[in-house]
């Protein structure tokens, strides 16, 4: 009997730990373009859950990447974009809550990071419920970098460094929005969409339209 119990123990213990923070989280973004697919930083958990359960219920199916700046970033998720006329301006729906932030990771080519509400209205830098970005960007030099340590006051390390000098990113952008995943798989789906016409407003002149699934790897 005890070394029943003594078992169960240890099997109720492997179950949780297979459950726990070194489980790797995908998500799959579907465009007529091609597919996204991301991992999920477990180093941002609600963020991570928050996306996770959004992509499980379906909430993202048809809505449009509506804004996006070749060099910068391709934005969606916006549940006001699901059959919006050509030519209405989206970027203000949500699903009604916000998610406390968690700002660390920087913004290189291919993060996915929330979209906020800025200014005086948002001093704690909460995260929109929905509205997210994946990070195109551009090639960084050390002076740039220098630039933007010496304006926000804060240091990349080596690594850093490189990989905003060779793969590119928003450095301008570190500090101020939470980054809580990146592309594995479809970098040149995110160069086309960044390609894509736009108008006066930075919406696509064409519906990019997204459906985002939860990946098992």
């Amino acid at each position: 009997m005890k070394y029943r119990t003594f078992a169960l123990l240890i099997l109720s213990i492997s179950l949780l730990m297979s459950c726990g923070g070194d489980t790797v989280h995908y998500v799959n973004i579907k465009t007529d373009f091609g597919t996204m697919k991301a991992e999920l930083y477990n180093s941002t958990p609600k963020h991570r859950d928050n996306f996770l359960k959004l992509a499980r219920e379906g909430f993202y199916n048809d809505l449009l990447f509506h804004r996006i700046i070749q060099g910068f970033m391709i934005q969606g998720g916006d549940p006001q974009s699901k059959g919006a006329a050509a030519g209405v301006r989206l970027g203000t729906g949500g699903p009604g809550y916000l998610i406390d932030a968690e700002i660390g990771a920087p913004h290189f080519k291919g993060t996915l990071a929330a979209a906020r509400t800025g200014g005086p209205s948002n001093p704690e830098k909460k995260s929109s419920g929905s509205q997210f970005y994946v990070v195109h960007g551009s090639k960084q030099t050390d002076q740039s970098l220098d630039g933007i340590q010496g304006m926000k006051n804060i240091t990349y390390n080596e690594s850093q460094r490189e990989k905003y000098k060779t793969l590119g990113g928003t450095p301008s952008l570190d500090q101020d929005y939470t980054v809580f995943g990146e592309l594995v798989e479809g970098f040149d789906v995110l160069d086309k969409i960044a390609a894509v016409q736009k108008d006066g407003s930075d919406r696509p002149l064409e519906d990019i339209k997204m459906k985002v699934t939860v990946s098992n790897k």
